[in-house]
């Protein structure tokens, strides 16, 4: 499946551009494409960085939680900074108090001395008088202890904020630290498994598949020209030439088309379905996965997959092209297909055009001969009806597509355009 879907979107670049894609064809003579040329790490050193990447992130994990700890301490009233900033919260209340209390008492004094008469005696003068200077000084003093107190307590609590919020910005830190690693092992993981999966991939496509001359698909009944708005049915016809059985055969089918330059491709514009032949409800081709896989298919006989091809009527005049091809595995696990991607040309007319009586689309392949092939039931044209069941990610479909040529299918797409302009018909 997945070599099948490269090649739909290598012959869709082919449609649209194909002078880019006939100049650089003989790149597909390479064992590698260039920008695959280059060294790739290899398992054992992903495997290598990935376990790097989760002892660093394990780390991080530890770090963030030890930078928890550490905020929930550097918060507490028992750390030593705290306790001094208490203590110094209390020295401070207390100059506070005692300025207070000299502050008042130079009031009192002032007042007593405020409050003499004439009759008063000098001696009680001068008690009163000394009196009050004592109290400014003392006064005088407490003010002087006040501010000592006042700035030690802002020290003290300078120092024990600073060893918070220093604790709070390690947390911060640690959780940056902590995201950059996660993503880090994430990275180191996803390139792990992918290089895995390629392997295995590779791995798969060791196995004997190979190509398949006498597994043939044929359209028959698609227009050679398709007005836009309208839709047209048709029937895809799957035959094993061969003497043997084939137990799954997976239909495979891509529709491409652009407008009358050959540039712009209308694929969004163009839609193809498929449907069974014990089911009415149509389903619609992807130009990623194959359709169901035909159970069984004896040797010499056929079944027909029920088509429909449906254009918008907002696609504007151009050229289209349907390919189709066949693929088979066995339970044995012997595997084949189609070596070519067979393509179908067709025009499509400005919607409300008046074409008029038209023929059939043809092959733009050498159609093999299956003269003489008797269908799967006995019937000259039997639908699908045998046992279907779901592709999903059968691990056969990556292998069955080995059989089919790239190179032929990319020349198809562009000798289908260059035909097509070298006509003059569309440019």
């Amino acid at each position: 499946m997945k070599i099948r879907r490269i090649l739909a979107t290598a012959v869709a670049a082919a449609v649209t551009t194909p002078a880019l894609m006939l100049s650089v064809t003989p790149a597909f003579a390479d064992d590698k494409p260039a920008s695959q040329t280059q060294e790739k790490p290899s398992i054992a050193e992903l495997e290598k960085a990935a376990a790097a990447a989760q002892a660093a992130y394990d780390d991080a994990v530890a770090a963030e939680s030890a930078a928890y700890a550490a905020v929930e301490v550097a918060l507490s009233d028992t750390t030593p900074l705290a306790v001094a900033a208490a203590a110094a919260k209390a020295a401070a209340d207390e100059a506070a108090t005692a300025k207070t209390d000299a502050d008042q008492a130079v009031v009192d004094a002032q007042a007593e001395v405020d409050a003499l008469t004439d009759e008063a005696t000098e001696e009680e003068r001068t008690a009163k008088e000394t009196a009050l200077t004592e109290a400014k000084t003392a006064a005088a003093t407490a003010d002087a202890a006040k501010a000592t107190a006042d700035a030690k307590l802002v020290e003290a609590s300078d120092a024990r904020d600073d060893e918070r919020v220093a604790a709070v910005r390690a947390l911060d830190q640690a959780k940056k630290a902590t995201e950059t690693a996660l993503a880090e092992k994430t990275a180191a993981d996803e390139a792990l498994a992918k290089a895995k999966e390629e392997a295995a991939e590779e791995g798969e496509d060791d196995e004997d598949c190979v190509p398949e001359p006498e597994l043939t698909t044929v359209i028959t009944g698609l227009p050679s020209t398709v007005v836009a708005g309208t839709k047209v049915n048709f029937n895809l016809r799957v035959t094993n030439g061969t003497e043997k059985a084939m137990d799954e055969v997976f239909p495979f089918a891509y529709v491409h088309a652009t407008d009358e330059s050959g540039l712009n491709d209308i694929d969004d514009l163009v839609h193809l379905q498929w449907s069974s032949g014990s089911s009415s409800k149509w389903q619609n081709v992807d130009n990623e996965n194959y359709m169901d896989p035909i159970s069984s298919l004896k040797g010499g006989a056929h079944v027909d997959v029920k088509m429909r091809l449906t254009i918008d009527a907002s696609a504007p005049a151009g050229n289209g092209v349907t390919f189709v091809a066949g693929d088979y595995w066995n339970d044995n696990g012997s595997c084949g297909g189609s070596p070519d991607l067979e393509g179908y040309e067709f025009l499509i007319a400005a919607a409300g055009s008046k074409p008029g009586s038209v023929g059939d689309a043809k092959p733009s392949t050498t159609k093999p001969n299956t003269s003489g092939l008797k269908p799967q039931s006995g019937a000259s044209a039997s639908p699908v009806s045998g046992s279907l069941a779901a592709t999903g990610s059968s691990s056969a479909t990556s292998q069955l597509a080995l059989a089919s040529g790239a190179a032929l299918a990319i020349g198809a797409g562009a000798v289908f355009v260059v035909r097509r302009r070298k006509a003059g018909s569309h440019v």
